[in-house]
C-alpha cells in the first residue's frame, strides 16, 4: 500500500549501508572484508507498520564508536577496557591479533632489536589496544545522521504520494460502482 514510503525506506538503507563500507574501505578497517560484508539493512513491511534494522558484525559497534582504554582514548557510547578486562586472554584463544600482523607483516622487536614471534606480536598489540584502546572511526554514523537529517522530509513527500494515490483509487473505485 505505501510504496513509495517503502521505496525511500529502501533508498535510506541502501545509502548508508554503501557509504559505510566506502568509509571503511577509504579507513583500512576493511582487512578481511567479513566487517564489510555483513553490513546490511532489513526492510520488514507489515500493514501496519514498518522496521529498519541495519545489521553488522559486533566489533564494528567497537570500530564506529570507539573503546577507552585503560589509560587513554575516547568513546562516544562509554564503551571502556576496564583494568581487569582479559584481553590478552581473548588474544590467546581466538589469535586474532596474531593473524592480523601475520597478514599485515607486522613484527615487534625485543630490547635487543629481534624480531619477536608473530604471536608475542599479537599479546603486545592486546596490551597496546587495552591501554589506549579504539579511536571511534564514525564509519556508520556519518553516513546515517546525514541520511536522517534528509529522512524527514523525503518520507513526508512519499507518505503525500501514497495517500494521494489512495485517495485517486478510492475515488476512481466509487465513481465507477456509481456511489
Amino acid at each position: 500500500m505505501l510504496k513509495n514510503v517503502q521505496a525511500e525506506l529502501n533508498r535510506f538503507g541502501k545509502y548508508v549501508i554503501q557509504q559505510s563500507r566506502s568509509n571503511l574501505s577509504k579507513t583500512n578497517k576493511n582487512d578481511t572484508k567479513a566487517g564489510y560484508d555483513s553490513l546490511k539493512y532489513d526492510l520488514n513491511v507489515s500493514p501496519n507498520s514498518f522496521g529498519l534494522e541495519f545489521l553488522m558484525e559486533n566489533y564494528l559497534v567497537f570500530q564506529d564508536r570507539g573503546v577507552k582504554g585503560t589509560k587513554s582514548g575516547k568513546s562516544l557510547d562509554n564503551f571502556s577496557y576496564k583494568k581487569s578486562s582479559n584481553l590478552v586472554g581473548v588474544e590467546y584463544h581466538t589469535g586474532t591479533f596474531k593473524k592480523w600482523a601475520k597478514r599485515k607483516g607486522v613484527q615487534f622487536r625485543n630490547k635487543k632489536g629481534r624480531y619477536v614471534t608473530h604471536e608475542q606480536t599479537g599479546y603486545m598489540l592486546a596490551n597496546l589496544i587495552k591501554r589506549r584502546g579504539i579511536k571511534p572511526s564514525m564509519f556508520f554514523t556519518k553516513p546515517f545522521n546525514k541520511a536522517f537529517e534528509r529522512l524527514d522530509k523525503d518520507i513526508v513527500k512519499a507518505f503525500r504520494l501514497d495517500v494521494e494515490a489512495l485517495l485517486l483509487t478510492t475515488t476512481k473505485d466509487n465513481l465507477n460502482n456509481g456511489n
